[in-house]
């Protein structure tokens, strides 16, 4: 099995399942109101694909590092996670290449995102940034920025357009 949907479930799982998944490469538990994060996910060695969107943690486990091939990690909609809190997990996600942290009440990014220096695509949509995030300069690799749906003070004739955003390719 490469792809495991348990989004929806409220599931309270056993962190000793997850060794019966060592070729799983997708996972969805989006929307399962978890509190904490299941240590086991730490060894799904190929994990490159995980969607822990709308869910209730404020922490990654420490022992995330181990996803060693974690590409894209789905953060959105999670109001209580503490981004700053976390960046130094994410930043020992070494393939980590793309985070989406979308509708989570963001209005700035933390100072220490510049850790997250190999990030080619961040998704910041639908949060509460009025400007553009000046800590994105730290953000070297960084190719496709989206920024759309946040709160940009945008002069009168634009904003007359809906469905208005900024969506940044370097």
């Amino acid at each position: 099995m490469f792809r495991l949907n348990l989004s929806n479930q409220n599931l309270h799982l056993n962190s000793s399942i997850w060794a019966k998944f060592t070729n799983l490469r997708y996972l969805s538990l989006k929307s399962d109101h978890l509190k904490n994060i299941p240590e086991g996910i730490s060894e799904l060695k190929n994990l490159r694909v995980l969607d822990l969107s709308g869910n209730d943690f404020k922490v990654l486990p420490k022992s995330f590092n181990k996803l060693s091939n974690l590409q894209e990690l789905y953060l959105n909609d999670d109001k209580y996670f503490q981004f700053e809190k976390n960046i130094s997990v994410l930043s020992k996600l070494p393939n980590l290449k793309s985070l989406h942290i979308e509708n989570d009440g963001l209005e700035k990014l933390p100072k220490n995102i510049f850790r997250l220096y190999k990030f080619e695509s961040l998704y910041l949509n639908n949060n509460q940034f009025k400007n553009v995030p000046l800590e994105i300069k730290g953000l070297k690799n960084l190719k496709y920025l989206d920024l759309h749906d946040n709160k940009f003070k945008i002069p009168n004739m634009i904003n007359e357009l809906q469905g208005i955003g900024i969506k940044i390719r370097f």
